[in-house]
């Protein structure tokens, strides 16, 4: 097979998997049938897949929405919906886009009834664009670059962001009480915990104020007096106003990136669905995989999904699937009939307009060819 091949069965492995999750057919396959009741139905959206998921909620309630807001990342706006005010706004680190949009949510949600709802749909990046908070914007940009750059994962930056927020951590839905919550997540994190995906802003807080207060500090990262005093403070740890269905996960990806990868006739084998360690170690650890089953009788296909990070030693510009995806280059430098892509599901990779990376056996050479 040449690596022409490789990369055609590649993009259409990848294209496949995506089709399965996309966020329209997710929320459509939640909302399909669902009453609710008379009261008023407010939609707010958030995510980088947030005006995909709004505009399929608008598709399927029409006029039953009562008006809502969007906030998603710059440049990820299709264009106006029915009754919906659209917002995009700063990520992977929030800006005063994000607070200000976030300022509307609350706005339009606020003064709700206990026979209203709101329909709350989170993909990837809510965190970052769902902001309001405790702290001068310049501080929480400033942490939680350095929490990014030191390798904090997803989970350890989320339990940090609740407690320096006045929406995360399940304060949203307690603004909205007695409204009901409905939240669908499309999850971009570890077991699809509700209360880490967006940093859970309504769904009870399994955080505590001791686990805050130990991340930051196991990453030496300075601690004034304010933020030690919000750091220690609890956040909602029951809510009575909330449902929540998790439509979409890397796990459905990885089971429909298998099955794509049986029509093009690989034999597939899962690895994990929880991989969490460094972009860089993934790399390494995948072409090594690669190496010990270089001569099998078949063509196989190797799946993991997860949730990598980076430690940033210097000003460049990329991000966690790149740089898995270059970290392998190395040692799939030569071997024959391989091929290894890593991409981000949500679409971007880090702060760059890719998806990710794609490397083969002549990619370290091209590499050296140009220096």
């Amino acid at each position: 097979m040449n690596s022409s091949s490789l990369r055609a069965d590649a993009g259409q492995i990848l294209n496949a998997a995506l089709q399965a999750v996309l966020p329209d057919s997710a929320v459509q396959s939640v909302l399909a049938g669902r009453s609710f009741g008379h009261g008023r139905l407010v939609l707010v959206s958030i995510g980088k897949a947030g005006w995909q998921m709004a505009r399929a909620a608008c598709d399927v309630l029409g006029n039953r929405l009562t008006g809502g807001i969007v906030i998603t990342k710059y440049g990820h706006s299709k264009g106006a919906l029915p009754g919906m005010r659209i917002f995009e706004a700063g990520h992977p680190v929030p800006d005063a886009n994000s607070i200000a949009a976030t300022r509307e949510a609350l706005r339009v949600t606020a003064d709700l009834s206990a026979e209203d709802t709101v329909l709350f749909l989170v993909s990837g990046g809510g965190s970052a664009l769902f902001a309001a908070p405790l702290v001068p914007l310049d501080t929480l940009k400033e942490l939680t670059k350095q929490l990014l750059a030191a390798g904090a994962d997803i989970t350890q930056i989320n339990a940090v962001r609740k407690h320096l927020s006045a929406v995360k951590g399940g304060r949203f839905a307690l603004h909205c009480a007695p409204a009901h919550v409905l939240t669908l997540a499309l999850s971009d994190v570890l077991g699809d915990d509700p209360a880490v995906i967006a940093s859970g802003p309504a769904y009870p807080d399994s955080s505590t104020s001791e686990g805050a207060l130990a991340v930051v500090r196991r990453y030496g990262l300075p601690l004034d007096s304010e933020i030690s005093r919000l750091l220690a403070q609890e956040t909602p740890k029951t809510l009575h106003n909330v449902e929540t269905v998790v439509a979409g996960s890397v796990r459905h990806l990885c089971a429909a990136a298998a099955d794509a990868c049986r029509g093009l006739g690989y034999a597939p084998h899962l690895l994990t669905d929880s991989l969490c360690c460094t972009a860089r170690d993934a790399g390494s650890f995948l072409s090594s995989i690669a190496k010990t089953h270089q001569n099998t009788d078949h063509s196989v296909a190797y799946i993991a999904g997860g949730e990598t990070v980076v430690r940033l030693t210097g000003s460049g510009l990329g991000g966690r699937n790149q740089e898995l995806a270059l970290a392998a280059a190395q040692q799939l430098d030569g071997l024959a009939d391989t091929a290894l892509f890593s991409v981000g599901s949500d679409g971007t990779d880090g702060p760059t307009d890719a998806a990710g990376g794609y490397v083969d056996e002549q990619t370290a050479q091209r590499l050296r060819d140009q220096g």
